[in-house]
């Protein structure tokens, strides 16, 4: 089964995502990287019967980067209740078109999710049903044409890092959703999940899990320069 698996132990299992992968099911009938996963296991341990593999989190389709699943229903409800506390940093490069006004901020909007459009606004306080999403970003390096920004995302917001970006016109390579030129030739947009850090929720030691960029020139020039 051709996935990248990252970390594991008893407990947990961390793979890097490939855009194009999904982390649950939709429409399109496309295995999900639970089930997937699942297959790995079975396949890497002999086992006979069900597996469990529960999602902790998610990244959307076109993202690639580092996604947590756990391997027990203990794991899960406590690192549920991790990511419920904002205990787990997270850590994203994004590639975005356009530099930012300041090489470091903090990003605070109220977001409303679009369900028929699968998309995400930004709209004033108050607004029903909006939920208010805060980041950090940091300019860490710049090409002649692109720029590369570290965030930390502080909520969980549907497409948060894509909207709030975009909403101050740095809008991410290929994400034609919120606003690109223009799409990347594999379809994905230029969104990496790039780390977490969190204390295992049963080894009770911190722990850290980076997933390499994708196999992309772009990418691993910029991954050199911050190096």
């Amino acid at each position: 089964m051709a996935i990248d698996v990252i970390y594991e132990d008893n407990h947990l299992i961390a793979v890097n995502k490939a855009s194009g992968d999904i982390t649950q099911g939709d429409k399109t009938g496309d295995m999900p990287l639970p089930e997937k996963i699942k297959l790995w296991l079975t396949e890497k341990y002999k086992k006979e019967g069900n597996v469990f593999c529960g999602v902790i989190h998610r990244l959307d389709r076109p993202t690639s980067g580092l996604v947590i699943f756990s391997k027990t229903s203990k794991a899960l409800s406590r690192m549920n209740e991790l990511f419920k506390k904002q205990e787990v940093e997270k850590v994203y490069w994004a590639i975005v078109e356009t530099k930012p006004k300041t090489d470091t901020g903090s990003l605070i909007d109220y977001l409303k999710k679009n369900t028929d459009q699968n998309k995400s606004y930004s709209v004033k306080k108050g607004t029903p049903e909006a939920k208010e999403s805060v980041l950090d970003y940091k300019l860490i390096a710049q090409s002649d044409r692109y720029f590369l920004l570290e965030v930390n995302p502080k909520t969980g917001r549907h497409h948060q890092i894509r909207t709030q970006l975009a909403n101050i016109g740095c809008i991410i390579k290929g994400d034609v959703k919120y606003g690109a030129k223009r799409s990347n030739k594999d379809g994905s947009i230029s969104l990496h999940a790039r780390s977490a850090k969190f204390i295992h929720p049963v080894k009770k030691e911190p722990i850290e899990i980076m997933a390499d960029v994708p196999n992309d020139p772009l990418w691993r020039w910029f991954e050199k320069e911050v190096d």
